[in-house]
């Protein structure tokens, strides 16, 4: 028989996947190191592990006793799930920004949750990091793990993330990107790698709000960098003892939208469902993609599943109400929908038989009139009709430039659907729109009823 002992000995040894179209402008290869293969669906189950172990070896968790930790989520699901195998009470502590997701989870395998307010400082008594230390001195026979301080975090990847990823690339790796938070992957995998290559870049990806970044570049905590902010699982207010500044050659910020929107894309694009801070990786490294070449190997670490984020980044309505989603059609997204993209025109020369040839052969209802490549005019299937019913008798050599209208407006490619009822109405069917390679498109009424 072949079988694990228990869901622990499934953590870890996570696949790396190649990334495609979401990544066709990057020169380099870009893989992807999918820590939701984890029983927690999260890398947090390494370091979990790994904390509870050196904890217990360490006599500073007895059996039967009390698990606290303060969680953005994820560290706390790993703790969940170990707590359950090997029998220990947990109690977490969170911030209201969490995804409800996350608490429910958390609750579903036996946890306890304190929610305590995301906007205090990290000393306030009210915030999670002190509810948790307040609980670890009042309940007996517990340990607050304080993912943030404790190094066992950082030593979890140097012992796991960093070989696999070395072995997996073949040592090929050159350039590490990882979303921090404590501190611990990006710190623990980048000091093994660049053991083995000191040459590979590190990048950590931070978010407006957060500390990191200016501290890395001046030796600065700036209180005034400090803001709230969406993001989930990346960037913090204090600085963890699990950041080693020193292995990381640069940070990258990126905005709550952005994170979110590149979540969305992978999901799309690559049909991988992960979290809020994977879209902040992949946003981060887009960002910083002139800095890379077709001989380059980068790799993504990300942390966790979409699962927790249903009804936050990937629910619409959320969305909306941030401003982070724009579901409203613009003038190239008509565009990008019409079928038949070819543009028919007619000269002021012309003759009306000829146009009205065009305009049966092709079954198109209005056309723009040019002369020495400019628009002069336009013709409509309503003004040939009416001509030809004015003059049935002696129709055939009249030029089109005699019975033409005004040209039909040239309006903006980024312009909003809702604007276009400024510029089509009943005497003007159709706008025209030049696209990112300068070519021109007429835009009609029909067309904008089939984009929507």
């Amino acid at each position: 028989m072949n079988f694990k002992q228990s869901i622990l000995e499934t953590i870890g040894n996570t696949p790396m996947v190649r990334l495609n179209r979401i990544v066709a402008d990057v020169p380099a290869t870009v893989l992807m190191k999918v820590e939701t293969f984890n029983p927690g669906h999260s890398i947090k189950d390494r370091m979990a592990l790994k904390m509870l172990e050196d904890a217990e070896a360490n006599g500073d968790i007895k059996p039967g006793g009390t698990i606290i930790e303060c969680t953005s989520g994820n560290t706390g699901m790993g703790l969940a799930i170990a707590g359950a195998v090997k029998g220990y009470r947990c109690i977490f502590t969170t911030n209201d920004k969490q995804s409800k997701e996350k608490i429910d989870l958390l609750k579903a395998l036996g946890a306890e949750v304190v929610v305590c307010p995301t906007n205090v400082t990290p000393e306030d008594p009210r915030s999670y990091y002190s509810v948790a230390e307040r609980l670890s001195k009042e309940i007996p026979n517990s340990f607050w793990f304080n993912q943030y301080d404790n190094l066992s975090n950082r030593q979890a990847h140097y012992e796991s993330t960093g070989p696999e990823i070395w072995e997996q690339t073949g040592g090929k790796i050159t350039h590490l990107v990882v979303g921090v938070g404590t501190g611990g992957t990006i710190s623990g995998t980048g000091k093994y790698l660049k053991e083995q290559n000191p040459d590979i870049k590190v990048w950590g990806i931070d978010t407006y709000g957060s500390v990191f970044k200016k501290y890395h570049e001046t030796g600065e905590f700036d209180e005034k960098e400090i803001y709230p902010y969406i993001t989930e699982g990346i960037g913090e207010d204090i600085l963890p003892k699990n950041v080693d500044f020193s292995i990381i050659d640069h940070f990258e910020k990126v905005t709550d939208k952005d994170g979110a929107l590149y979540a969305r894309k992978l999901a799309r694009e690559e049909g991988i469902l992960l979290g809020y801070s994977a879209g902040s990786a992949m946003a981060g490294l887009l960002q910083m993609k002139d800095q890379l070449t077709a001989d380059d190997v980068v790799v993504i670490v990300i942390h966790d599943h979409g699962s927790r984020y249903v009804g936050k980044i990937y629910n619409d309505d959320w969305m909306r109400e941030r401003g982070f989603l724009d579901t409203e059609l613009r003038v190239k997204d008509i565009l990008a929908k019409k079928k038949d993209k070819q543009f028919f025109s007619v000269s002021a020369s012309e003759t009306v038989r000829q146009a009205f040839a065009v305009m049966k052969e092709h079954d198109i209802s209005q056309m723009p009139v040019m002369k020495d490549e400019e628009v002069v005019g336009s013709i409509t299937e309503n003004i040939v009709l009416n001509y030809l019913l004015d003059n049935p008798f002696n129709h055939s050599e009249k030029t089109v430039e005699t019975i033409m209208g005004d040209p039909f407006p040239l309006v903006n490619s980024d312009m909003p659907f809702s604007q276009l009822n400024h510029y089509i109405n009943k005497s003007t069917p159709a706008v025209l729109v030049k696209d990112t390679a300068g070519t021109l498109h007429v835009v009609t009424k029909y067309d904008i009823i089939q984009a929507l």
